[in-house]
Protein backbone atom coordinates (compact mmCIF):
# COMPACT_ATOMS: atom_id res chain seq x y z
CA UNK A 1 0.00 0.00 0.00
CA UNK A 2 3.37 2.24 0.66
CA UNK A 3 4.95 1.68 -2.61
CA UNK A 4 1.48 2.14 -4.30
CA UNK A 5 1.08 5.60 -2.78
CA UNK A 6 4.84 6.33 -3.26
CA UNK A 7 4.47 5.47 -7.14
CA UNK A 8 1.41 7.74 -7.12
CA UNK A 9 2.98 10.63 -5.51
CA UNK A 10 5.79 10.16 -7.95
CA UNK A 11 3.73 10.18 -11.03
CA UNK A 12 1.57 13.43 -9.83
CA UNK A 13 5.12 14.90 -9.41
CA UNK A 14 6.51 14.64 -12.40
CA UNK A 15 3.16 14.93 -14.12
CA UNK A 16 3.40 18.33 -12.50
CA UNK A 17 6.79 19.14 -13.91
CA UNK A 18 6.35 17.99 -17.35
CA UNK A 19 3.21 20.66 -17.43
CA UNK A 20 4.68 23.42 -15.84
CA UNK A 21 8.37 22.93 -18.02
CA UNK A 22 6.39 22.34 -21.35
CA UNK A 23 4.24 24.87 -20.64
CA UNK A 24 6.20 27.60 -19.98
CA UNK A 25 8.60 27.11 -23.23
CA UNK A 26 5.42 27.29 -25.32
CA UNK A 27 4.04 30.43 -23.85
CA UNK A 28 7.66 31.87 -24.04
CA UNK A 29 7.89 31.28 -28.18
CA UNK A 30 7.30 34.78 -30.00
CA UNK A 31 4.00 34.93 -31.31
CA UNK A 32 3.57 35.01 -34.96
CA UNK A 33 4.10 38.24 -36.38
CA UNK A 34 1.16 39.85 -38.36
CA UNK A 35 1.65 40.56 -41.81
CA UNK A 36 1.82 44.51 -42.14
CA UNK A 37 0.25 46.62 -45.31
CA UNK A 38 2.36 47.51 -47.47
CA UNK A 39 3.48 51.28 -46.94
CA UNK A 40 3.12 53.78 -49.61
CA UNK A 41 5.79 55.87 -50.22
CA UNK A 42 6.84 59.20 -51.54
CA UNK A 43 5.60 60.33 -54.90
CA UNK A 44 7.97 60.77 -57.91
CA UNK A 45 8.92 63.94 -59.49
CA UNK A 46 8.01 61.99 -62.41
CA UNK A 47 4.20 61.45 -60.76
CA UNK A 48 4.24 64.76 -59.14
CA UNK A 49 5.05 66.90 -61.85
CA UNK A 50 1.94 66.09 -64.00
CA UNK A 51 -0.10 65.80 -61.39
CA UNK A 52 0.77 69.24 -59.98
CA UNK A 53 0.53 70.28 -64.00
CA UNK A 54 -3.83 68.77 -63.80
CA UNK A 55 -4.12 70.34 -60.25
CA UNK A 56 -3.08 73.69 -61.53
CA UNK A 57 -5.99 73.43 -64.18
CA UNK A 58 -8.73 72.50 -61.87
CA UNK A 59 -7.79 76.01 -59.62
CA UNK A 60 -8.06 77.80 -63.41
CA UNK A 61 -11.24 76.04 -63.96
CA UNK A 62 -12.38 77.09 -60.18
CA UNK A 63 -11.19 80.50 -61.05
CA UNK A 64 -13.66 80.87 -64.08
CA UNK A 65 -16.32 80.03 -62.44
CA UNK A 66 -15.74 82.89 -59.69
CA UNK A 67 -15.55 85.15 -62.31
CA UNK A 68 -18.96 83.80 -64.25
CA UNK A 69 -16.69 83.26 -67.19
CA UNK A 70 -18.21 79.94 -69.32
CA UNK A 71 -15.96 80.11 -72.43
CA UNK A 72 -13.17 79.67 -69.82
CA UNK A 73 -14.32 77.61 -67.39
CA UNK A 74 -15.18 75.07 -70.80
CA UNK A 75 -10.98 75.74 -71.82
CA UNK A 76 -10.26 74.73 -68.30
CA UNK A 77 -11.94 72.01 -67.77
CA UNK A 78 -11.20 70.54 -71.28
CA UNK A 79 -7.38 70.94 -70.52
CA UNK A 80 -8.40 69.61 -67.11
CA UNK A 81 -9.42 66.45 -68.93
CA UNK A 82 -6.80 65.87 -71.40
CA UNK A 83 -3.64 66.31 -68.33
CA UNK A 84 -5.72 63.98 -65.77
CA UNK A 85 -5.50 61.57 -68.68
CA UNK A 86 -1.58 62.14 -68.69
CA UNK A 87 -1.14 61.32 -64.93
CA UNK A 88 1.09 58.28 -64.52
CA UNK A 89 -0.66 56.45 -62.14
CA UNK A 90 1.50 53.49 -62.68
CA UNK A 91 4.76 55.66 -60.85
CA UNK A 92 2.50 55.46 -57.50
CA UNK A 93 4.76 53.41 -54.50
CA UNK A 94 1.91 51.50 -53.29
CA UNK A 95 0.45 48.70 -54.17
CA UNK A 96 -2.14 47.26 -56.50
CA UNK A 97 -5.11 48.42 -54.42
CA UNK A 98 -3.84 51.84 -54.07
CA UNK A 99 -2.79 52.20 -58.14
CA UNK A 100 -6.22 50.53 -59.42
CA UNK A 101 -8.46 52.87 -56.50
CA UNK A 102 -6.62 56.06 -57.98
CA UNK A 103 -6.99 55.00 -61.40
CA UNK A 104 -10.49 54.53 -61.11
CA UNK A 105 -10.30 58.42 -59.21
CA UNK A 106 -8.59 59.59 -62.26
CA UNK A 107 -11.17 58.33 -64.94
CA UNK A 108 -13.99 59.89 -62.67
CA UNK A 109 -12.41 63.25 -62.87
CA UNK A 110 -11.72 63.12 -66.71
CA UNK A 111 -15.46 61.96 -67.54
CA UNK A 112 -16.73 65.27 -64.70
CA UNK A 113 -14.31 67.76 -66.38
CA UNK A 114 -15.84 66.62 -69.70
CA UNK A 115 -18.95 67.17 -68.15
CA UNK A 116 -18.11 70.72 -67.28
CA UNK A 117 -16.72 71.47 -70.67
CA UNK A 118 -19.85 70.06 -72.06
CA UNK A 119 -22.54 72.07 -69.87
CA UNK A 120 -23.87 75.11 -71.38
CA UNK A 121 -25.10 77.58 -68.44
CA UNK A 122 -23.17 78.26 -65.37
CA UNK A 123 -25.15 76.64 -63.28
CA UNK A 124 -24.55 73.20 -65.10
CA UNK A 125 -20.99 73.86 -64.74
CA UNK A 126 -20.93 74.28 -61.55
CA UNK A 127 -22.96 71.33 -60.58
CA UNK A 128 -20.47 69.37 -62.25
CA UNK A 129 -17.77 70.65 -61.22
CA UNK A 130 -19.34 69.45 -57.48
CA UNK A 131 -19.06 66.28 -58.90
CA UNK A 132 -15.27 66.93 -60.07
CA UNK A 133 -14.20 68.25 -56.72
CA UNK A 134 -15.66 65.49 -54.43
CA UNK A 135 -13.84 62.81 -57.22
CA UNK A 136 -10.42 64.91 -57.20
CA UNK A 137 -10.71 65.39 -53.20
CA UNK A 138 -11.00 61.33 -52.99
CA UNK A 139 -7.75 61.36 -55.75
CA UNK A 140 -5.66 63.55 -53.47
CA UNK A 141 -6.34 61.34 -50.41
CA UNK A 142 -5.77 57.88 -52.15
CA UNK A 143 -2.36 58.97 -53.47
CA UNK A 144 -1.40 60.95 -50.34
CA UNK A 145 -0.27 64.35 -52.32
CA UNK A 146 2.12 65.64 -50.38
CA UNK A 147 3.48 69.19 -52.80
CA UNK A 148 1.21 71.27 -50.84
CA UNK A 149 -1.50 71.57 -48.38
CA UNK A 150 -5.03 71.39 -50.25
CA UNK A 151 -7.92 72.53 -48.21
CA UNK A 152 -10.94 70.99 -48.87
CA UNK A 153 -13.96 73.91 -48.78
CA UNK A 154 -17.74 74.27 -47.97
CA UNK A 155 -20.33 75.95 -49.17
CA UNK A 156 -23.42 75.80 -47.75
CA UNK A 157 -26.13 77.62 -50.41
CA UNK A 158 -24.16 76.45 -53.74
CA UNK A 159 -27.88 75.57 -55.69
CA UNK A 160 -30.78 77.43 -54.85
CA UNK A 161 -29.27 78.77 -51.64
CA UNK A 162 -29.24 75.71 -49.85
CA UNK A 163 -27.90 73.06 -51.15
CA UNK A 164 -24.15 71.74 -49.70
CA UNK A 165 -21.31 71.86 -51.72
CA UNK A 166 -17.84 71.49 -51.95
CA UNK A 167 -14.36 72.92 -53.68
CA UNK A 168 -10.45 72.22 -53.71
CA UNK A 169 -8.03 75.40 -52.89
CA UNK A 170 -4.74 75.46 -52.07
CA UNK A 171 -4.86 78.86 -49.68
CA UNK A 172 -7.00 79.13 -46.59
CA UNK A 173 -9.02 82.08 -47.86
CA UNK A 174 -12.77 81.35 -49.09
CA UNK A 175 -12.96 82.28 -52.69
CA UNK A 176 -16.33 80.55 -53.70
CA UNK A 177 -16.68 79.70 -57.05
CA UNK A 178 -20.15 78.43 -56.90
CA UNK A 179 -21.57 82.00 -55.64
CA UNK A 180 -19.06 84.23 -57.37
CA UNK A 181 -18.06 87.88 -57.55
CA UNK A 182 -21.08 88.51 -60.36
CA UNK A 183 -24.24 87.05 -58.81
CA UNK A 184 -27.32 88.60 -59.84
CA UNK A 185 -28.26 88.84 -56.16
CA UNK A 186 -25.73 89.02 -54.13
CA UNK A 187 -23.09 90.49 -56.70
CA UNK A 188 -19.63 90.12 -54.96
CA UNK A 189 -20.99 89.96 -51.25
CA UNK A 190 -21.13 86.34 -50.96
CA UNK A 191 -17.97 85.81 -52.41
CA UNK A 192 -16.53 84.72 -48.89
CA UNK A 193 -19.23 82.68 -47.77
CA UNK A 194 -18.03 78.73 -46.87
CA UNK A 195 -15.58 77.56 -44.66
CA UNK A 196 -12.92 75.05 -44.72
CA UNK A 197 -13.86 71.35 -43.65
CA UNK A 198 -11.08 69.38 -44.08
CA UNK A 199 -7.32 70.07 -45.24
CA UNK A 200 -5.35 67.20 -47.35
CA UNK A 201 -1.68 67.85 -45.97
CA UNK A 202 0.67 64.92 -46.37
CA UNK A 203 3.83 67.06 -46.95
CA UNK A 204 5.82 66.28 -44.07
CA UNK A 205 5.47 62.28 -44.18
Amino acid sequence: MKKGLIFLGLAVAIGAVYFIFFNKDESSQPAPEKQQPLAQGSNSERFNKPFNDMLNSYFELKDALVDWDTTKASSAATQLADLAAKVPVQELKADTTIIETARSFIGSVIAEAQGVAGEQTIGEKRKSFYTLSDNLYNLLRTVKYDQQVIYYDKCPMAFNEDETAYWLANKRDIVNPYLGNKHPKYKTSMLGCGEIEDSINFVNR
